[in-house]
């Protein structure tokens, strides 16, 4: 099983949660079963460069966070053998960043560029209004998530798995302590707690 980790808007794999998952690949000696991708900042691209990966395993899980979980659900609407955990998804980001349009620099990397409506055009292309495989997703949401509102997400995901935390933020609070639910999820041993 190989597992894709897929950063978020202007983040990077030095984002904390990228880095944690390297920490616990490298704490189990399983470093070459884990690919985080630096993403382009244009979703075409970003795509382009997931699907290079997606198509070289026959066994793999992502896990996508914000704009990464939106990446992620669009792989798995298009791939059959995909799964995913979508750690406080963005669920229509085409009408979320549409407010941010202009410069922006990558929290990370420094990497400047311009926001424009083509990039949003990109993103909307990429949308699906409804999930055909809803079962294949597992949401983790916390309600304290000050980026996006966890409403929407729980919502668009109602068919699909989910967990949903009370406070936390939207980086995920406590993510390293979800780790043991990914690879049960990864595996089919995950079962939700209300039955």
């Amino acid at each position: 099983m190989h597992f894709l980790y897929i950063h978020g808007f202007n983040s990077s794999p030095e984002s904390l949660k990228g880095q944690q998952l390297i920490r616990h690949f490298v704490s189990i000696g399983k470093t070459t079963e884990l690919s985080i991708p630096a993403l382009s900042h244009w979703p075409k691209k970003a795509i382009q460069q997931l699907e290079s990966i997606v198509q070289q395993h026959d066994e793999l899980l992502l896990i996508g966070s914000s704009l990464g979980g939106f990446y992620a659900t669009h792989l798995c609407e298009r791939y059959a053998h995909l799964k995913a955990v979508l750690v406080n998804p963005a669920v229509a980001p085409h009408k979320l960043l549409g407010g941010l349009l202009g410069p922006q620099k990558n929290f990370y990397s420094g990497e400047e560029y311009e926001l424009t409506l083509e990039h949003m055009a990109q993103l909307e292309w990429l949308y699906y209004p409804q999930l055909k495989h809803p079962e294949r997703l597992l949401l983790m949401q916390q309600e304290g998530d000050e980026t996006l509102d966890y409403r929407d997400a729980v919502s668009y995901y109602s068919d699909s798995p989910q967990i949903v935390q009370p406070g936390g933020h939207h980086g995920f609070e406590n993510f390293e302590s979800m780790l043991p639910t990914i690879f049960a999820f990864a595996e089919n041993r995950w079962q939700p707690e209300n039955g």
